[in-house]
């Protein structure tokens, strides 16, 4: 089954958000021919000055796509922010013809202004989130996945995710088998899920200004199986229950309780990346105490089960 790609790029275009997902979904045509037929158009067909010395020639003109797709990914980039009504209008018009709709990066804003993510839950780079809210106050814009299925509609992150939501676009047309391939010829470290946070645990958080906070959170990272309730926390600091909570939240943007299983739900899927360990292990050694615990946290901040991330996402 042959099914037509259109990549929408704009001026301003994040150079990656287009050459990520065409590299996996040509990949992916190369494995199985007769996949994929991949189109790249811009408005009016223009080569388009990326900023990072070199322009993208476009295949044709978005003007001028004509037929039915299968899937419709818009690029981001500084002119998907600020696209124009008739370029929103034109994505609007694609859209009422196709299976599936995307969006790399703020090419969430262009289908977002477009009325295709009012009611959906969606995702766009971190950086944009909080702006993408107030402008589509009908869009649940959720800032934290990597990519985001809602319906017939899918979004990610920013530029690297675009490759990941891919690897997802794939499987779920090819199957797991094409998809983790496709991961190992372009060299992906891990064909990561959709759920997985844009950042790291530590990235996410903020650094706490005051130095015992700091040291407190670099020796948290590396005691994961050790009491870290709010009581231990605050005796290690020297500091009330009450006041080790409030500051904790002010400096690092979250409560100590979000932060530690953050870092446990990252280092508990690491190690499942990357050993065979039992799961009953995994839950000890990170220090969740039971494979429920850790089946809940996991289920909260991935959407998948331990057992079930393993399998899809093991080296």
């Amino acid at each position: 089954m042959l099914r037509r790609v259109v990549i929408v790029a704009l001026p301003g275009v994040q150079p990656l958000d287009v050459t990520g997902p065409a590299e996996v979904l040509a990949y992916a045509e190369r494995m199985s021919p007769g996949a994929y037929a991949i189109e790249v158009v811009s408005p009016g067909g223009a080569a388009l000055d990326t900023g990072s010395g070199y322009a993208l020639a476009p295949a044709g003109a978005l003007e001028d796509v004509r037929g039915p797709l299968d899937t419709l990914i818009v690029a981001g980039g500084a002119g998907a922010r600020h696209a124009a009504p008739a370029v929103v209008e034109q994505v609007r018009r694609l859209a009422a013809r196709t299976r599936r709709m995307a969006s790399v990066c703020t090419g969430a804003f262009v289908l977002a202004e477009a009325g295709l993510l009012d009611g959906r839950r969606a995702t766009t780079h971190w950086a944009h989130c909080d702006d993408l809210r107030r402008r589509r106050p009908a869009v649940h814009v959720d800032p934290d996945p990597i990519f985001v299925f809602d319906g017939p509609v899918r979004t990610s992150a920013g530029v690297t995710a675009g490759m990941d939501l891919s690897l997802a676009l794939v499987e779920e047309d090819l199957g797991a088998p094409v998809s983790l391939a496709v991961a190992r010829v372009l060299v992906l470290f891990v064909k990561r899920p959709g759920g997985q946070s844009q950042f790291s645990a530590q990235l996410a958080a903020q650094s706490a200004d005051r130095a015992p906070l700091r040291e407190l959170q670099a020796w948290m990272a590396d005691h994961l199986d050790a009491d870290l309730s709010v009581p231990a926390l605050a005796q290690r600091t020297s500091m009330s229950e009450r006041n080790f909570a409030r500051a904790f939240k002010r400096e690092a943007g979250m409560t100590p309780a979000a932060y530690v299983e953050a870092l446990r739900v990252e280092r508990a899927r690491l190690t499942l990346e990357s050993t065979a360990a039992p799961v009953e292990a995994v839950a000890r050694q990170c220090g969740f105490g039971t494979v429920e615990t850790l089946r809940r946290a996991f289920a909260r901040r991935l959407g998948v089960s331990p057992a079930a991330y393993r399998s899809r996402f093991a080296a």
